[in-house]
This record gives structure tokens, C-alpha cells and sequence, in this order.
């Protein structure tokens, strides 16, 4: 049973997506909450899988709510809900931690199969889309991802040091928007075995799912914004 947290200061909405999970026989929600700072008070208190975050909100807004939640340390995943797919405020959610993001029109099976996604580890952004994303917002990093000074280059990174040539390798052509099947075909291996080097990029920089080690891509710089 994956158990859910809906976020959103519109009754009409929390009520709508109630409605929708709740006539799923894997699904089930915890709590509603109308601000971001009630969505991280019951985060801590429910530990829900997924928490159903609207990012705009008054008070604590989902970008901050999304921090505290990430930061907490617990199993808690964040799907991030937009007006826009390529909202600047999409971008600030995947980079305070969230695992990926929806707009709010898609359609409600998009939804469901997006928060069954997140639950189990995966991340809800298409690979191409993050791309598109990531180099749209580029300008927003902050001023020490970007630090120029010969010492942060990608091969001297700490995040980047425990990766062998392959890794280091696959994780540049995610932070480029390849899929496990391109990747697969580009060089010449099982699926299954890119899955496996994915996993271990992910365990070796402490990256929470796909989305945050593309980001890990652009902030080392193996990444630039085309």
C-alpha cells in the first residue's frame, strides 16, 4: 500500500485528489495539509511514501517544504506539481530534493502512475525534459556550484572521485538526457548492466534517484548548459 500526503491550499483540489487515490486499491492518504509548513509537520509525523506537493502556497511555500522534508533524512518522496513544465519553480523543487514533478493537467492516470513511481524509487521527469529543464534554469545555480577554480574541475571532485571511467561516463550522457536504452545501444551493453552501473552512480554520490544525480552532472560541471 503506498501511503500518500496531499499538499495544496485549494480544498477543491485536496479534495479532488483525495477522491482520485483513494478509489486505488494500492493507495491511501494519510493527511491533507494546506501550507508547506503543516506538509513537513506531518511528513514527520505520518512518514507517508509520497508526499503530493503544490509548490505554490502562501506562508511556507512546496520549494521550502520540500527542503525540511529532504533534510529530515527519512524514506519520504516529493512528486512537485506545476502550472508550467518548465516553471522555474519545477527547477527549484528537483534541486531542494524532489524526485520529480507533474503538471497539474496531466491526466489522473499520469498521476497515479507517477506517485507508484516515486514511491518505489524511481524518478517522474522524462530524461529529455530534465535536460530541456536543467539548461533552461542553468543561471539559477548557485555561485559555488560553479566555482571555476581548478580544484573543482570534474575530475578532481569529491562526488565524482569513487566513480570508475564507465560510471563517470554514463552519468554524463544522463546529465544529457539519455535514456537507459540509448545508453544501452551507445555503448554496447545489456540494459539490465546499465541499471546496475545507474544504481551504483546513485549509492556512490548519495544521489536520492535520477533526477538529483543529473543534477550532480551540471553542478560538477561534466554537464554544461548547451
Amino acid at each position: 500500500m503506498t501511503t500518500v500526503l496531499i499538499a495544496d491550499d485549494q480544498p477543491l483540489q485536496r479534495f479532488g485528489f483525495r477522491m482520485l487515490l483513494e478509489s486505488q486499491d494500492d493507495m491511501t492518504v494519510l493527511g491533507e495539509a494546506a501550507d508547506g509548513g503543516e506538509a513537513a509537520r506531518l511528513t514527520d509525523e505520518l512518514h507517508p511514501d509520497v508526499v503530493l506537493m503544490d509548490v505554490r502556497m502562501p506562508g511556507v511555500d512546496g520549494i521550502e517544504a520540500t527542503r525540511r522534508i529532504v533534510a529530515a533524512g527519512r524514506r519520504t518522496r516529493v512528486l512537485i506539481l506545476t502550472t508550467f513544465d518548465l516553471d522555474e519553480y519545477a527547477y527549484a523543487g528537483l534541486r531542494a530534493g524532489a524526485s520529480g514533478f507533474l503538471v497539474k493537467d496531466a491526466q489522473p492516470e499520469e498521476l497515479l502512475s507517477g506517485i507508484r513511481a516515486v514511491a518505489t524509487g524511481d524518478a517522474v521527469v522524462a530524461p529529455s525534459l530534465t535536460r530541456r529543464l536543467l539548461d533552461a534554469y542553468a543561471h539559477h545555480l548557485p555561485a559555488d556550484s560553479r566555482d571555476t577554480s581548478p580544484g573543482t574541475e570534474p575530475a578532481c571532485h569529491p562526488l565524482l572521485a569513487s566513480l570508475t571511467d564507465r560510471e563517470r561516463e554514463i552519468l554524463t550522457v544522463m546529465g544529457q538526457g539519455w535514456t537507459n536504452t540509448e545508453i544501452a545501444e551507445r555503448f554496447h551493453l545489456a540494459e539490465s548492466t546499465v541499471k546496475t552501473h545507474v544504481g551504483r552512480i546513485l549509492a556512490k554520490t548519495g544521489s536520492r534517484d535520477r533526477v538529483q544525480a543529473v543534477i550532480l552532472a551540471y553542478d560538477t560541471r561534466l554537464v554544461k548548459p548547451s
